[in-house]
């Protein structure tokens, strides 16, 4: 197995300039997905997180068979599905994941019908759902960094009505906030999110990057500062580890990734200080009934 130290060289070598470029982008969309993660485990969210990563999937392919680019192909095709999801669940006859259901199987339907036409297309249907971290143009590169940052400061500037429409959709109507337009806001954010991240890991293990690391966040502490940091650090970490194991054992970056932030995830379930289940099961934890120990020191 080839040692962390060989693991810097490689990635200081010019001759392998598409190894450091990989290791970029994945711990780009690590710290992205973690803050957006954290919102979608907050809000229950994992199914339409699930839902946008295959709604991207015809814009992805209309860009492969025109030979664009697959981020912004996939943003178009995922911010259309999440207004057409927002719009069609203000119906409450329906419920939200009727809506996502019906649009996210359609969209993937059009998705393969789109890229079946195109040559060669079960190698290229291979890569969009298993990721190309190695293949990744440096274009691409650009438009990834500049739309994390984009992300980053919507997060930022909209933290506080996001918090208060996941924790109280009517407290929030009430104090005056457009609770439709945070939901759209929210909705074409974890589309984005998962565009500029299915490079790294492919379709199908997109949704892990989004929510194992905020899952695992959500585990270790309870609050909601604390975990937005822990969230990037975790999923950052994962990319960066899962690359290094990919690399050193010539297995695939996405599974990877994936496989050491399940890892982490299933870490925190077992050794949380308040909620993993070893402290639990040792009886040494704080019921729910009783006063939270920070609260009481106040």
């Amino acid at each position: 197995m080839l040692s962390p130290v060989d693991f810097i060289a490689d990635l200081l070598n010019p001759d392998l300039a598409f190894l450091p470029k990989a290791l970029a982008v994945a711990m780009m969309s690590s710290l992205v997905c973690g803050i957006v993660g954290s919102y979608v485990v907050l809000r229950g969210m994992a199914f339409i997180g699930d839902a946008v990563a295959h709604a991207v999937f015809p814009g992805l392919a209309v860009a492969f068979v025109v030979q664009g680019s697959l981020v912004v192909g996939g943003a178009i095709a995922g911010v259309l599905t999440a207004i057409l999801v927002a719009v069609f669940a203000q119906n409450r006859r329906l419920k939200e994941d009727s809506v996502i259901g019906v649009f996210f199987v359609a969209a993937f339907a059009l998705g393969i019908v789109i890229i079946s036409r195109a040559p060669g297309y079960a190698g290229s249907l291979q890569q969009f759902l298993f990721g190309s971290i190695t293949g990744i143009p440096d274009e691409d590169v650009l438009v990834v960094a500049a739309t994390g940052l984009v992300l980053l400061t919507v997060a930022f500037l909209l933290h506080k009505e996001f918090v208060l429409v996941t924790l109280d959709r009517e407290m929030a109507r009430a104090a005056g906030i457009a609770v439709f337009v945070v939901d759209l806001v929210l909705y074409v954010m974890v589309a984005v999110a998962i565009v500029i991240s299915i490079q790294t890991i492919g379709n199908i293990l997109v949704l892990a990057l989004l929510i194992t690391p905020a899952a695992a966040a959500r585990l270790l502490t309870d609050r909601l500062a604390v975990m937005m940091l822990l969230a990037p650090v975790i999923g950052a970490s994962s990319a960066l580890i899962g690359l290094y194991l990919s690399w050193s054992l010539d297995l695939p970056a996405g599974g990877m990734i994936v496989l050491v932030a399940t890892g982490v995830f299933l870490l925190s379930w077992l050794l949380a200080p308040r909620h993993g289940i070893v402290v639990r099961a040792t009886g040494r934890y704080r019921r729910s009934g009783d006063p939270d120990p920070a609260l009481a020191a106040t």
